[in-house]
């Protein structure tokens, strides 16, 4: 068994964007398959420049705020409730259009053979 608490994780640099914070609950080697188990804060008109992962799906959750994900090209609203998921080799970005801070849960999962 493996516990956090979110209330006391220290703040960590978003690796695409230092300027955002997050909060690790659970890194890679916890958990089979498991990269990270992740809450990120981004501020308004903060984003995550666009990027992809060969080896690895990540699924995003949207908790409070607004924003939009690009994912090859394509823009989706991101707003409470709104859960995401992104496959191998997708270009994708992160966007807090809002007014508010925008907080997503997110994790990664590991993919058996990376996408060309």
């Amino acid at each position: 068994m493996i516990t956090t608490s979110l209330n006391e994780l220290p703040e960590e640099p978003v690796s695409h964007n230092p300027q955002i914070k997050k909060k690790v609950m659970l890194r890679f080697g916890d958990l089979p398959h498991l990269t990270n188990f992740s809450q990120a804060r981004f501020a308004p008109g903060q984003s995550a420049p666009a990027h992809a992962h060969q080896d690895m799906s990540e699924v995003f959750f949207v908790e409070a705020g607004a924003g939009a994900i690009y994912i090859d090209g394509k823009e989706y609203s991101l707003v409470p409730g709104n859960c995401v998921a992104v496959e191998p080799g997708e270009v994708h970005e992160v966007v807090n259009t809002g007014t508010n801070e925008l907080v997503m849960t997110y994790f990664g999962l590991r993919t058996e053979k990376p996408v060309s």
